[in-house]
């Protein structure tokens, strides 16, 4: 019984999900050029910024972690009808443990981020705010709920860029990336349990296609041998592009939540092509790596 429990309690932090955040953490790292420098020779400067990275890595592991907790929490009622096998309505987890398990992750993401410095302790506040926000109201208004969601990336990736304030005037920009791209995602998902969203779905792949876009022009912009970026972003159209296709000609439940499966894994993959456009391909690489390990969790915890 204790086995079943400690995975159910797993199930409402979303393991894979949270494997995706780290990846915003590395490649906000990896922007701010704090990770050119763990990288480089002169070990000195190098190792000021493993503690940071482990951190700011332990940071979102909260934040996320204890905003998808949240998510059942205000959900179990509705659960308890379309999903009954989530933890909550099913009675693996009380409801009261959940709060105070979604709270205690918050709490230690906030107070992980303010070991940093001030900036990060106060994005991390805010992404965290903005998680619960969107748990209690933000998911039912039709159009400030998916911008609500896509803000709490946008804020995990500035969260990793933070690591040198200094730079977070001159990257702010690039959080729109992944407010754009998970607004995409979250408007799609509003067809998982009943299907029949087509103008959602002709919605997300624009921005799909924007995005893409967007990564290509800023890998060559940056300078950093940008056709050593293309392979990341071949790949993450590969993962997003043809599920969503798939659920737009048929419509039906399954599918669209097989799209967004696809898409909320390969944040990873856009995280790589932003890391490499700024880092180097061998950066980019090193956050590639978190994508099997977050398709192997999973198989083991749903994603939605």
């Amino acid at each position: 019984m204790a086995a079943i429990n400690i995975k159910a309690y797993l199930q409402l932090t979303r393991p894979a999900n949270i494997i995706t955040a780290i990846a915003d953490i590395w490649a906000g790292f990896a922007v701010s050029g704090a990770a050119a420098l763990l990288l480089s020779q002169n070990t000195e400067i190098g190792n000021a910024y493993v503690l940071p990275l482990i951190w700011l890595s332990l940071s979102t592991i909260g934040l996320y972690g204890g905003g998808v907790a949240f998510n059942d929490v205000f959900d179990a009622k509705l659960d308890a009808i379309e999903r009954p096998e989530r933890p909550i309505p099913s009675g693996k987890v009380k409801k009261s443990n959940a709060i105070w398990m979604a709270t205690l992750l918050i709490a230690l993401g906030v107070l992980a981020a303010f070991q940093v410095n001030l900036w990060s302790g106060f994005i991390a506040l805010a992404v965290g705010l903005l998680a619960v926000l969107y748990d209690a109201w933000g998911k039912h208004q039709a159009i400030f709920g998916p911008i609500n969601m896509g803000l709490c990336r946008a804020g995990n990736l500035l969260l990793g860029i933070s690591v040198i304030p200094e730079l977070l005037p001159d990257f702010w920009a690039l959080g729109l990336i992944p407010l754009a791209y998970v607004s995409a995602i979250t408007m799609i998902s509003r067809g998982e349990v009943h299907g029949k969203n087509k103008n959602a779905l002709i919605g997300g792949l624009v921005i799909y296609i924007l995005i893409i876009a967007s990564l290509l022009f800023i890998a060559f912009m940056e300078g950093n041998a940008g056709w050593m970026v293309i392979p990341f972003v071949c790949l993450f159209a590969y993962m997003i592009l043809p599920p969503l296709i798939k659920a737009m000609r048929l419509q039906q439940p399954q599918l669209i939540g097989k799209s967004v499966k696809a898409a909320v894994i390969s944040l990873i993959i856009l995280n790589a092509s932003l890391a490499a456009s700024f880092s180097g391909w061998w950066v980019g690489l090193c956050i590639l790596i978190l994508l099997p390990i977050s398709l192997r969790l999973a198989k083991i915890f749903a994603v939605t």
